[in-house]
């Protein structure tokens, strides 16, 4: 097996045995970028030098027998999350020569870990969309069908992990955003509890809900990297002083006996693909061959999700882009006259700086916020919020985690959608109700499906949702389904 196509768990042992460096495992995947990038478009900046700097760094620390899952192991970080001394756009124009000052807390944990950073991946600017069209720099690919999407927002972390061109990515999740490229890219993608990981360093789409989430090729790799990252931060008061949970110990016991997994009917309905139906109570029926109990359950108030979704995540958007004003980012300049002309061009050019979908967003936000029309929309919106929070707080009373397909269809064509955001948003109809409940949730590969308008077969994921702050019995359920299937070991090829 070649370098570049190893998991996390592979890599580290490698390196352990002396097998090879973390150099000459880094230089493997900054080629296979070189060679790659230019069909996948994962990478917005590729950080060739920094990374082969830390790589060496790494093999010091590894020759003085320190250890770490994480030591020498090559990433990639979705755009949208602040790295001192590189750039970071959120893929938009008005951020495309922002470089921060300072590490988001996630990062400095990875830093302390001794992982790798190769670059910043692609996403939809500012997070806003599920494909990677809405960036404002390129459209990501996805790697079983380059005429097919990623997923998004985090498509590029999808895209270069599919790609082996990273061994793990960490973006975000506010309504499925690593969940569903996992999906479609034949991944492992992990949203934890809202309040596990810190936000700190996040550029901010919609607060409330913004997720730092992991993606890669197997579950033990993302438990490895959430043990890492999660925990208290004193710079984010969403985050908890809760016990991290040794994921990985955890993940040994393979027993699921006793468990009891809820079966939502509200998830199963007329707006699901047959054949994806077919594969995920096909998987279902497996996991319940394993030892689980499958439980029917309702969500009532499931179809409420998505415009919920999109009243508050309009009204968020538009509060945390109206920071986008050329005072704290944008240009700078000495002397108050010289400043105010600036910010003069600045401001006139924000419209060209906002993409459609971000003006879009920002329009209607401002308009669900306005006065006489905030008690009809944002106020009511989070009414029926608490509604959802209380179905999936009923539903925990019968079972320790519930599971349904992650996405309705399979990867849809590169400009399908991309006229109709109604279209756009209905991908998320499987996702948007977790988010908003803040709950924790794994995509896990199940399948494979040809669609009516290609050839290639493409990949169908699995969702599990746990309980707050249980993302161990998730992982363990997953880990189990994917150790007695096969669907993991599948890879695009070249």
């Amino acid at each position: 097996m070649k370098l570049n196509e190893l998991n996390i768990t592979q890599a580290c042992e490698g390196l352990r045995k002396k097998e090879f460096s973390a150099v000459e495992l880094t230089k493997s995947y900054l080629s296979h970028i070189k060679k790659t990038d230019h069909k996948i478009k994962s990478f917005i900046t590729v950080t060739e030098d920094e990374a082969v700097k830390q790589a060496r760094q790494a093999d010091k620390r590894i020759q003085n027998n320190e250890m770490s899952e994480l030591l020498g192991i090559p990433c990639s970080i979705k755009d949208i999350i602040n790295t001192k001394g590189v750039l970071t756009t959120a893929a938009s124009n008005i951020l495309k020569n922002y470089v921060p000052v300072y590490d988001a807390t996630l990062i400095s944990r990875l830093k302390k870990e001794g992982t790798v950073m190769l670059g910043k991946v692609n996403c939809d600017a500012f997070a806003h969309g599920a494909s990677t069209e809405n960036s404002d720099y390129f459209t990501s690919h996805n790697p079983w069908d380059l005429e097919r999407v990623p997923g998004g927002s985090s498509g590029g972390s999808a895209s270069a992990v599919a790609a082996n061109q990273c061994l793990y990515s960490i973006g975000t999740d506010t309504g499925g955003s690593i969940r569903q490229p996992a999906a479609f890219c034949n991944l492992v993608g992990l949203k934890p509890t809202y309040g596990r990981i810190s936000r700190y360093g996040l550029i901010s789409m919609t607060s409330s809900t913004d997720c730092p989430s992991i993606i890669a090729k197997r579950v033990v790799d993302v438990a490895i990297v959430l043990e890492k990252i999660a925990g208290l931060d004193q710079k984010d008061s969403t985050t908890i002083n809760k016990k991290v949970d040794d994921y990985q110990e955890y993940l040994k016991d393979e027993n699921i006996k006793d468990l009891k997994v809820g079966m939502p009917s509200e998830y199963f309905l007329n707006e699901l693909n047959v054949e994806i139906k077919e594969a995920v109570e096909k998987a279902i029926k497996k996991i319940e061959s394993l030892g689980a109990t499958i439980v029917p359950i309702s969500l009532p108030h499931t179809k409420y999700a998505v415009p919920t979704y999109y009243i508050i995540t309009p009204c968020e958007v538009s509060s945390n882009l109206a920071r986008f004003d050329g005072i704290r980012y944008g240009y700078s300049a000495n002397g108050t006259e010289e400043a105010k002309n600036l910010l003069d061009v600045y401001t006139k050019s924000r419209g060209k700086g906002f993409g459609n979908e971000a003006k879009r967003r920002i329009m209607l936000g401002t308009y669900a916020l306005s006065s006489g029309y905030y008690e009809a929309y944002y106020l009511k919106a989070q009414k029926v919020r608490a509604l959802i929070i209380k179905d999936f707080k009923d539903a925990f009373e019968k079972v320790d985690l519930i599971i349904s397909p992650t996405t309705p269809n399979v990867a849809f064509k590169i400009g399908q959608h991309s006229g109709n955001p109604l279209e756009m948003y209905m991908e998320d109809i499987f996702l948007s109700a977790v988010s908003l409940a803040g709950l924790p949730a794994v995509s896990v590969p199940c399948g494979f499906v040809k669609p009516s308008d290609g050839e290639k077969e493409m990949p169908v994921g699995m969702q599990l949702i746990g309980k707050s702050f249980d993302e161990k019995t998730i992982l363990k359920v997953a880990n189990v389904y994917e150790k007695n299937t096969d669907w993991t070991n599948q890879k695009p090829k070249d």
